[in-house]
């Protein structure tokens, strides 16, 4: 018996002017959540597309390569200094040192970290 009045009640509700009025409102919120999530991931899809979604293990060859060649170029010159100026040894430890504070440079400018202060997000 208690069921069947709240049965009652429950039907008579659908047209109650609030059970309306907060459909009406539940309506318009959905309506407008979905516009700012529709956007939300335009912008999104801009970003990522701006900058490049590049994967995890691309971001580290890139990193390591960047490292290397800074390296291999440096002991390259100092070879070729070494050659032709008959300083053999110095020519090649000063430009593999060289090589070395280059490629740590290339890696934090390749990582975006060079120029930036902690504090401040761009």
């Amino acid at each position: 018996m208690a069921s069947d009045e709240a049965d009652q009640a429950g039907k008579s509700g659908k047209d109650d002017p609030q059970e309306k009025e907060l459909n009406e409102r539940l309506r318009r919120l959905d309506e407008r959540l979905g516009t700012i999530k529709a956007g939300e991931e335009v912008e999104a899809a801009k970003a990522r597309s701006k900058e490049g979604d590049p994967s995890a293990i691309g971001k580290a060859m890139r990193l390591s390569s960047e490292f290397v060649a800074g390296i291999i170029a440096g002991g390259l010159l100092g070879w070729v200094v070494d050659r032709f100026a008959g300083s053999s040894p110095w020519g090649l430890i000063v430009f593999l040192m060289l090589g070395f504070v280059a490629g740590i440079r290339n890696l934090l400018r390749a990582s975006n970290m060079l120029g930036k202060t902690p504090g401040k997000q761009e």
